[in-house]
């Protein structure tokens, strides 16, 4: 179990989609600062299902922060240029949604979990 903080914020807006038996599931990309404030950023994705991929597609907008806990779990595949890639993906999501960016025209107060 892995709890981290989007300090960076979401990196887009979420993307939903729907599975051939029709699941709903988002993923929503998230920038997470270190400590040390010269290293890079971690990049992960949270993949949400059904009720949750839902909310966060219509509440979430890219730059708003968000706290997140759930099972890290790595995912490798070929890009398109030969090399071996890796992502991170967290898995069974409790997200809480933070401020959204004032860029975004709407509301700053955070707003309640959607589990």
């Amino acid at each position: 179990m892995v709890t981290l903080t989007g300090n960076g914020g979401l990196t887009k807006d979420p993307e939903l989609r729907h599975t051939a038996t029709g699941k709903a599931v988002a993923t929503v990309s998230v920038a997470c600062s270190r400590r040390d404030r010269d290293a890079e950023a971690v990049y992960v994705e949270l993949v949400l299902w059904e009720t949750q991929a839902e909310l966060a597609a219509f509440h979430l907008v890219k730059g708003q922060q968000v706290a997140f806990c759930g099972r890290l779990d790595p995912r490798s595949w070929t890009g398109r240029d030969g090399a071996e890639r890796v992502s991170l993906e967290v898995h069974g999501v409790e997200l809480e949604y933070g401020a959204k960016p004032r860029s975004s025209g709407q509301a700053t107060a955070a707003e309640p979990a959607a589990n």
